[in-house]
């Protein structure tokens, strides 16, 4: 019995050594930006609330009616693996990234930036907020479009009054989220790429100095910066030019280089299709444009094909129209196959969100079989889309046959590597 007694001894001894590795494996990379006794690293930004450390954990309390407090880390991150336990005392909370806070005019500093929502509701929570920029507009609270069986799956993890983990990763335009190793949220945005951390106190009516919420075990897995490759450079000689890309119908463009915008200008006769297209073939990427259309009709071409026709390439459109078919999605026929017309649309949407006068933005996200169109900030397509093509080139149109004129500024792309494909589909 006692020799018994002594291998199981070895024996619980190697399995819990084997689940230290284990997670000593899994945490590999990983360093704590809470240190469990202090707030070095951290500053307070934003409202009143305060944060002292209790046992181990950050305390937040409620200290402000008026506005939201934060503790952000002092240190901007751009891509990487964020993972940290919390516990919902009362009120709501939530934790901010890739954030940056700003000044009102009689010097009241606010936060804003994404927000992966803690509240007592567990269906809401780990889900995207954007505090103090796109929150709540047009009928809209959260960025993401999750279902809701990915939903319920996540909020029955959910751990009310009790220590909950989280995590969050952002990768590029990738930004995914879990709850109690639950996965919650997986949409693509295009805002901003880095920024600081922070711990949110929500405002509330009569501040008791009464905790809000609790947050340990916060460590941090860096995965470098996401960067944007412009198409349009400004030289030494303050003059613009194309880089990686090249103009189809050259008399059509023409750089305007103290304001720092491309003028597309064609004309009716010309039946051709204007163009500014990428030397290379992309294949998962993120690209946008902003512009201003005076006339005629445009696209933001993308997985495009160079055809043998008068529009000169095949493939998807990220549809600039002038109207409520902006960032819509049309699909361009070639020389010998059909093309599929509109693929998906949002006319509604798209009349409240889009600039009648002045500049829009419109974004097209490519990633597998999923296509996404986003204007203004705001997401009008979101599609699985398995017919559509796997790679090709991005493009700026001037519709050929009609007189037209458009603006463009800042036609850039940052594409979706093979390595971070890795991290986002893990």
């Amino acid at each position: 019995m006692k020799k018994r007694a002594v291998g199981c001894t070895i024996m619980m001894a190697g399995i819990l050594a084997g689940s230290q590795l284990c997670a000593q494996v899994a945490e590999d990379g990983f360093v704590a930006l809470f240190d469990g006794k202090t707030l070095d690293g951290w500053e307070v930004r934003g409202g009143k609330s305060t944060y002292q450390v209790e046992e181990g954990a950050i305390v937040g309390s409620f200290g402000d009616a008026g506005r939201n407090t934060f503790l952000c880390t002092k240190k901007v991150y751009g891509d990487f693996i964020l993972r940290l336990e919390f516990k919902l005392e009362d009120g709501n909370s939530g934790v901010q990234f890739r954030s940056a806070a700003r000044k009102d005019a009689s010097g009241a500093e606010s936060v804003f930036g994404y927000q992966s929502e803690i509240a007592g509701d567990p269906k809401v929570t780990a889900r995207i907020y954007d505090e103090g920029r796109r929150g709540f507009k047009f009928d809209r609270t959260w960025l993401d479009n999750t279902e809701p069986e990915v939903i319920a799956k996540s909020a029955a993890t959910y751990k009310k009054g009790e220590w909950n983990s989280m995590e969050i990763q952002c990768v590029g335009p990738s930004i995914r989220t879990w709850l109690n190793n639950v996965p919650v949220v997986n949409f693509f945005d295009d805002a901003t790429l880095s920024g600081f951390i922070g711990l949110q106190v929500h405002a509330i009516k009569e501040p008791n100095g009464k905790p809000c919420a609790r947050w340990r075990n916060i460590r941090i897995k860096e995965l470098g910066a996401s960067q944007w490759s412009p198409f349009f450079i400004k030289g030494a000689d303050g003059k613009y030019a194309l880089k990686g890309a090249r103009f189809v119908l050259p008399d059509d463009w023409s750089f305007q280089d103290a304001e720092g915008y491309l003028v597309g200008q064609h004309q009716a006769g010309e039946k051709r299709d204007g163009l500014v297209i990428s030397d290379k073939v992309y294949h998962d990427f993120i690209a946008r444009v902003t512009y201003q259309l005076f006339g005629g009709n445009s696209a933001l071409y993308f997985r495009a094909e160079e055809v043998d026709t008068p529009w000169l390439l095949k493939g998807f459109q990220n549809e600039i129209a002038g109207n409520n078919k902006d960032s819509a999605l049309w699909h361009t026929a070639g020389d010998k196959t059909k093309g599929r017309g509109w693929v998906a649309r949002d006319d509604e949407f798209i009349a409240k969100v889009r600039n009648a006068e002045g500049w829009n933005t419109t974004c097209t996200v490519a990633y597998g079989d999923r296509i996404i169109s986003i204007l203004n900030g705001q997401r009008t397509v979101d599609i699985i889309d398995p017919l559509c093509e796997k790679s090709g080139k991005v493009a700026l149109q001037l519709h050929g046959g009609a007189d037209g004129k458009m603006w463009f500024k800042d036609f850039e792309i940052l594409e979706i590597t093979p390595e971070m494909r890795a991290l986002i589909e893990r």
